[in-house]
């Protein structure tokens, strides 16, 4: 089976771009945010390299890099097809549950320095310190709250 690039209305080429700069705002680089948001709104969920680089405009080094770093996070994968020597690629949705919690545990880390600093923190700054024991607190509730909301969400599904 031959196998076609797909065409993007002019609302996803939006959407890619809108959904990148999103993600972009949360760590990643520019191209691996653009990556992602291609796999996430083509209408092909499997892309090969040279339709990611040639849809978003990518070279091919900064195509690979993104492609790279996307598979070593696990938020990307590849498949082959029979008869095929190529790769495609494809986002791992399967995997949010895990990125929820790897970030759950990332909102106790926080809270824990946070409390490290508040200990070290001197008197003669009380608003920096209320803010510091406000923002670890938040931490703390979030890092309670959140398995909860997701076993209830689970539970309602």
């Amino acid at each position: 089976m031959a196998h076609r690039t797909p065409k993007l209305t002019k609302a996803q080429k939006e959407l890619i771009e809108r959904f990148g700069v999103l993600c972009e705002q949360d760590g990643p680089s520019r191209a691996l945010a653009r990556v992602m948001a291609l796999l996430m709104v083509s209408p092909v969920v499997e892309l090969p390299f040279d339709d990611i680089g040639s849809l978003l405009q990518l070279s091919k080094s900064a195509t690979s890099s993104a492609l790279n770093q996307l598979m070593a996070l696990g938020k990307v994968e590849y498949v082959t097809h029979p008869g095929e020597h190529r790769r495609y690629f494809r986002i791992r949705l399967s995997s949010w549950r895990t990125d929820v919690l790897e970030r759950l545990q990332g909102l106790g880390a926080m809270a824990e320095a946070c409390k490290e600093v508040l200990a070290q923190r001197p008197g003669s700054t009380p608003e920096f310190n209320r803010n510091l024991e406000e923002l670890t607190s938040f931490f703390d509730h979030m890092h309670r709250e959140i398995p909860r909301l997701i076993a209830k969400w689970e539970k309602g599904r």
